[in-house]
């Protein structure tokens, strides 16, 4: 026979585990400025008509702001041209970077709540070299 205690923490833990259930984590959702950066550039790479995509070669310090995922973050980072084609399945880290690819500065804004997936990025070509920056 169920105590009344056992009764009154089985039913404690059942409310527990409906509210994690309806109440999405705050850290589920909120992405690192790095992640945040690297989903814009994907997105851009998906939306962009050049054969080979771009991949993350410096990412700028993040921003001293506040903690508020919701809000859009200024971003600032360079990207370079691969070998990979855009149909390429394997990751952009580990594909070749097109020697006298195109780089890019990129300046914009970005939201760290993946839910969202907000930014908006400008890219300006910097210069056409065979050497990746440090």
């Amino acid at each position: 026979m169920e105590t009344r205690a056992s009764l009154a923490l089985g039913r404690w833990s059942l409310w527990l585990l409906l509210l994690g259930l309806v109440v999405p984590s705050a850290s589920a959702q909120a992405l690192s400025y790095k992640e945040a950066v690297i989903r814009a550039l994907d997105q851009l790479n998906e939306r962009s008509s050049e054969a080979n995509p771009y991949c993350l070669l410096e990412l700028d310090l993040p921003p001293k702001t506040d903690e508020d995922s919701d809000s859009l973050k200024p971003v600032s980072f360079t990207v370079k041209e691969t070998m990979c084609p855009r149909t390429t399945q394997q990751p952009l880290e580990q594909c070749d970077l097109k020697e006298n690819g195109l780089v890019k500065q990129c300046v914009g804004t970005v939201t760290l709540d993946q839910s969202k997936d907000q930014f908006v990025i400008n890219s300006n070509e910097v210069s056409r070299t065979g050497s990746a920056i440090p």
